[in-house]
C-alpha cells in the first residue's frame, strides 16, 4: 500500500501543474480597452421556440450580435481569432434563458484518455486540506470525499483548470471551450473578472464581497454532440456546480485566481448548491442528425470548415443564497461576456489564452412578454385600420361611379333640356 506522503506530494505537483496556466493572467503592459458601444444582446420573449439540442435550426428567426473575438489579455485587432466571428443569441419564455453561440472554426476535436469520467477516476488519494490529511476519491475529474465534504484546494484546481475533458487533465486542450460571465456584484468588473485585489490565500466572500461574477464554463471533450450536460442528478444532490459527465460547470469568481465551483470556497463549502445550467454542443459538418453515442467519436473528419454550435439554457432565477450565481429580471439589463478558446494550429490552448467579445461588459437587455404582446397588438391593430380604411375608400369610389352612372342613364340630357328652357324663357 501506497504511503500518503508520495501520493500528497504528486497531488501538489498534479496540483501546480493545473494551477499554472492561470498564474500568467497578467497582461503584458497597461491596461486600455476601446469596446464597441453598439455591441448589445437583446432576449425577446418567445415561449416554445427552441429545444435544447445545439442545433441553431430553430434560431433562425431570432437576431443576434455578431462579435470579434480578441484575445482576452491583449485586445488587439490585429491578433484576432482568423477563423471568424462569434455571434451571440438571447431569449427567455419567462421562466428559462436560452443562449446561443455560434463561432466558425475548422472541426477539431481530440478525446483523450480514459472512460470521460476523468484518468484519475476511481482513485483514492490522501490530500492534506485545512481540516487535515483527509481521504478522497476521484470522480469524473474531481476529487469527492466518502464523506461528502469537498476540499478548496481541489476546488480551485478544477475551476482553474478549464480542461477540455477531465482526461485531459494531463493530456492538454486539444479542442474548444465556451464560457459565459455574467457581473453579479455591483463592483465586479469585466477586467480581471470581477477585479477584487485580494490574493488566493485572502480572498474570501467577505474580502471579496461585490466583485462576484457567475461563470458557465464547457469544454466539450467529454461531451457527445447533441446532448445534455451540465446539471444533474447526482452532482445537484451533493451540493456542487460541477459536471462529471460533460464538464459542463457552473463556477464563480471573485478574480481570475480566485475561483471555485458554486458551494466551494477556501472558508468552507455549502451543500445548498447545484449547477443552474445545462447545454448542448454541434457543428455544421456532422452529417448524422439521428444522434451521437460517445462510440462514435471523433464524430468528423478533423479540418472540415464549418461552425461550432453551443446551446445552454439557465432559469432566471435560481435558489442561490450565497451570492454566486447572477439572477435574471424581465424588462432589466444584465452585464455579460462570452470567451473562446481554440487549438489554433493544433497547439493546446491554455487557461489565459481565450479570445472574448468585448473588453468590458456587454449589455443583455432582456424584454418583458407585455412588450412583445403590445409591439404585436399595435401592429395587428394598424393592420386592421389601415384595412377598415382601404375598404372605405373603395366602397365610397363604387358609390360614387354607381350614383354618377345612374344619373346619366335616367336622364341623359337633362343638362340641354334645362338649359333650352332657359333660354325659350327670355
Amino acid at each position: 500500500m501506497l504511503h500518503p506522503r508520495p501520493l500528497v506530494l504528486a497531488l501538489l505537483v498534479l496540483g501546480s501543474a493545473l494551477v499554472g496556466p492561470v498564474k500568467p493572467h497578467e497582461e503584458s503592459g497597461e491596461w486600455s480597452c476601446e469596446s464597441n458601444p453598439e455591441a448589445r444582446v437583446a432576449a425577446q420573449y418567445r415561449p416554445g421556440v427552441v429545444t435544447l439540442d445545439g442545433h441553431a435550426d430553430d434560431w433562425k428567426d431570432v437576431n443576434g450580435f455578431e462579435f470579434s473575438l480578441l484575445p482576452a489579455l491583449d485586445p488587439d485587432a490585429e491578433n484576432a481569432y482568423t477563423g471568424g466571428k462569434m455571434t451571440v443569441k438571447a431569449l427567455h419564455d419567462g421562466k428559462d434563458m436560452y443562449f446561443m453561440v455560434q463561432v466558425k472554426g475548422e472541426y477539431v476535436y481530440s478525446k483523450g484518455h480514459g472512460n470521460g469520467n476523468g484518468e484519475f477516476s476511481g482513485r483514492s488519494f490522501h490530500v492534506i486540506t485545512a481540516r487535515g490529511v483527509s481521504k478522497f476519491m476521484a470522480v469524473g475529474g474531481i476529487f469527492a470525499n466518502k464523506r461528502k465534504k469537498r476540499a478548496w484546494m481541489i476546488a480551485l484546481i478544477y475551476a482553474s483548470c478549464g480542461a477540455c475533458g477531465g482526461e485531459d487533465l494531463t493530456n492538454g486542450n486539444k479542442c474548444p471551450s465556451v464560457a459565459l460571465m455574467f457581473q453579479v456584484g455591483d463592483s465586479a468588473s469585466y477586467h480581471n473578472m470581477g477585479g477584487c485585489k485580494e490574493s488566493p490565500g485572502t480572498c474570501t466572500s467577505k474580502s471579496c464581497r461585490g466583485y462576484e461574477v457567475d461563470i458557465m464554463h464547457f469544454s466539450i471533450g467529454n461531451a457527445v454532440p447533441g446532448r445534455l450536460y451540465g446539471g444533474n442528478t447526482l452532482d445537484n444532490a451533493e451540493g456542487y456546480g460541477g459536471d462529471r459527465y460533460g464538464h459542463l460547470v457552473d463556477v464563480y469568481g471573485w478574480n481570475p485566481h480566485c475561483r471555485n465551483l458554486d458551494g466551494m470556497s477556501p472558508s468552507g463549502n455549502d451543500s445548498s448548491a447545484q449547477n443552474d445550467w445545462k447545454g448542448a454542443w454541434w457543428h455544421d459538418s456532422f452529417t448524422t442528425h439521428s444522434g451521437f453515442v460517445e462510440g462514435d467519436s471523433p464524430y468528423a473528419t478533423s479540418g472540415q470548415k464549418g461552425t461550432y454550435y453551443f446551446e445552454f439554457s439557465r432559469p432566471l432565477r435560481t435558489m442561490d443564497r450565497l451570492q454566486q450565481d447572477v439572477q435574471f429580471s424581465i424588462a432589466q439589463s444584465s452585464k455579460f461576456s462570452a470567451a473562446f478558446w481554440y487549438p489554433v494550429d493544433g497547439n493546446p490552448w491554455h487557461g489565459s489564452g481565450h479570445y472574448t467579445v468585448s473588453c468590458d461588459w456587454v449589455p443583455l437587455d432582456i424584454s418583458s412578454g407585455s412588450s412583445a404582446l403590445s409591439k404585436s397588438v399595435s401592429g395587428n391593430s394598424w393592420d386592421a385600420a389601415s384595412a377598415v380604411a382601404l375598404l372605405l375608400s373603395v366602397v365610397s369610389l363604387c358609390l360614387s361611379v354607381f350614383v354618377g352612372y345612374q344619373a346619366t342613364r335616367f336622364n341623359p340630357n337633362g343638362y340641354q333640356d334645362a338649359r333650352s328652357n332657359a333660354n325659350d324663357g327670355l
